[in-house]
């Protein structure tokens, strides 16, 4: 099974355990709602717990395997590319998550892009609220 396999049945299972052996400590998440990366492990799994309490009805549709693309550290690495569906507040989005690899088979990249612009819209909403509520963030007041 590979690293790209392991991930689709971690979030599938909503397993984040699964996900935390999957991910280096160092890893980086590119959001479609945020300009700056979410940047370590501790963030990006709680992150991850915002995301799959937020996605209703998240499908993996399908998925491209084995290339070598550069990530934005510059450095060449294994990846993958998983097309999914989902609902977030009743808005149904289309999206790619690309995932790049550490020589171990680790995620230490990994970067989401949706479509159309409401669904991003309402995506970036729905998870800040819950990074607010969780306490990964601070709430707007508190900037």
């Amino acid at each position: 099974m590979t690293a790209a396999d392991r991930f689709r049945a971690a979030v599938g299972n909503r397993d984040l355990a699964a996900l935390d052996d999957l991910f280096t400590e160092d890893i980086r998440f590119y959001s479609p709602v945020k300009f700056q990366p979410f940047t370590g492990k501790p963030l990006v799994l709680g992150l991850f717990g915002v995301l799959l309490r937020t996605f209703e009805e998240l499908h993996y549709i399908g998925h491209h395997t084995g290339t070598s693309q550069t990530s934005a550290d510059g450095t060449e690495s294994p990846s993958a590319v998983l097309l999914f569906r989902a609902t977030v507040n009743g808005k149904q989005i289309h999206g790619i998550d690309l995932l790049h690899f550490d020589d171990d088979g680790r995620i230490k990249e990994f970067t989401v892009m949706v479509r159309p612009r409401s669904a991003v819209h309402t995506l970036g909403e729905a998870v800040l609220a819950g990074l607010i509520a969780d306490g990964l963030v601070p709430t707007p007041a508190d900037r």
